[in-house]
């Protein structure tokens, strides 16, 4: 066996692994970086960039059948999904491309191949041994099924349907979560029967609900049929649909049924619990510092508790890298990551929910402002709103929007909240006219007792 060694050796190459390659090279760092299919993992090749792809398709789409309330005579003639698929797929290339090449600029090993972690500083791949003075596990998520229920045929889970080279004529959604709304959300859009199935009692339960209320109005209206506080019980398939059967006696028939129930970690077979890796139903345990029980051994992204986000897992990765190189970073701070859900409307958010506040700190002050009372929300004829939650004397505590764009103001929601600004700290900053980011800060105005346009 050859034996190689670096400072770092990275076992994954998604946005955990790369964002910490890249940054410890540029620290001075020598890096191996492992990856079994391509730089980039999940994220780039099945999962964010080529779903929003698949939506901003979908919005094309919408606008084209539209036209006529802008006054413009337009009509949609029909979707092409060879021609979507190019579109997304030269989008992911391009991209791809572009980590390769920062891959060789910063000088970065990378290994292709399955890697196995066979020694608290060593990883294998195809018998050779590569050796680091610290190990950075980053090997990501995949997405869950449920038990009993195998992903073949018409039944499949996001990694098969960015890929799908056609349009079902009807859907069935498993899951009211990111993942299910937003693939719900494209099908809609290009013309399918869709119905959602959560188990929970509202869409997206994981948002204040407040935002669960204005997606599911939003959604009646767009005719996304969704049962909510049902649970799946089984689905047969034939050679032309699925039929899906729920807790209540109810049978669906659809040509596809997404299974969209979460993502779960992506542990199994590297080696970590032979290791003696601390794990929690398939998660790797880590402090704030995102430090394993083993001296040296981090972990990183959907691998480790939390929100399975893209970039969280980015910054992670240089958090990692920093640590390491002994710059001694502040922990990433899971509230303080911006979340958005990127189906039609918007869903953004930062910070604790109104019952998570009130949980909290025992109470909690509220304002919502409705994009009603927005030029530009007007100008693309969106409904929705910006809630802000005050904790009792204290700073603004969580931010949640709804509506075309809004995660586009997520950007600045997130820098008031982990900046603990106060309503009075953000209310003089000026917001340029028309913009949506006015809603901010007409909620902020409003929040600190000097409202103007006033739309609860």
């Amino acid at each position: 066996m050859t034996d190689t060694s670096a400072d770092l050796v990275i076992l994954g190459g998604g946005s955990g692994g790369y964002a910490c390659a890249f940054r410890a090279a540029g620290l001075g760092l020598s890096v191996v970086l492992v990856e079994k299919d391509k730089l980039g993992g999940t994220c780039l090749h099945r999962g964010c960039i080529p779903t929003k792809a698949l939506l901003h398709a979908a919005e094309v789409a919408d606008l084209a059948r539209e036209g006529d309330q802008f006054g413009v005579k337009s009509s949609l003639e029909g979707v092409d999904i060879a021609g979507v698929n190019s579109y997304k797929d030269g989008v992911v290339g391009g991209l791809y491309k572009g980590l390769q090449g920062l891959a060789k600029a910063n000088k970065v090993t990378v290994v292709e191949g399955k890697g196995t972690f066979v020694a608290p500083n060593t990883v294998e791949v195809d018998g050779e041994r590569y050796t680091g003075r610290n190990v950075v596990l980053a090997t990501g998520s995949y997405a869950r099924t449920l038990p009993g229920l195998e992903i073949s045929g018409r039944i499949i889970t996001s990694d098969q349907a960015v890929h799908l080279d056609y349009i079902p004529s009807s859907v069935v959604v498993l899951g009211g979560g990111v993942i299910g709304v937003e693939f719900a959300s494209v099908w809609a859009s290009f013309g399918a029967d869709v119905t959602i199935v959560e188990a929970l009692p509202r869409l997206v339960p994981l948002e204040d609900e407040w935002a669960s209320k204005q997606l599911e109005r939003a959604f009646r209206k767009r005719g996304i049929t969704f049962k909510t506080g049902v649970r799946f019980t089984g689905a047969e398939q034939n050679g032309s649909s699925v039929s899906v059967s729920l807790e209540s006696g109810e049978t669906i028939e659809a040509e596809t049924l997404l299974v969209a129930v979460g993502r779960g970690p992506n542990s199994a077979g590297h080696g970590y619990e032979e290791a003696g890796v601390a794990m929690e139903r398939g998660f790797v345990l880590t402090d704030e510092r995102l430090r394993t029980n083993l001296d040296n051994v981090y972990a990183v992204g959907d691998l480790v508790p939390g929100l399975q986000l893209a970039h969280r897992g980015f910054q992670h990765g240089i958090f990692v890298a920093e640590e390491i190189a002994g710059l001694a970073p502040r922990p990433v701070e899971e509230a303080g990551i911006p979340r958005v859900t990127y189906c039609k409307p918007e869903v953004a958010s930062v910070g604790l929910t109104e019952a998570q506040a009130k949980e909290r700190y025992g109470g909690a002050e509220t304002y919502t402002y409705a994009l009603s009372g927005n030029g530009k929300s007007q100008i693309l004829k969106t409904a929705g709103g910006v809630k802000l939650v005050k904790a009792p004397d204290g700073p603004v505590v969580g931010i949640t929007m709804v509506g075309e764009r809004v995660g586009e103001l997520v950007g600045e929601a997130q820098l008031i909240y982990n900046w603990e600004a106060y309503p009075e700290d953000v209310a003089p900053l000026v917001h340029a006219h028309p913009t949506q980011t006015e809603a901010l800060g007409e909620a902020f105005l409003a929040l600190a007792g000097k409202p103007l346009h006033v739309h609860g």
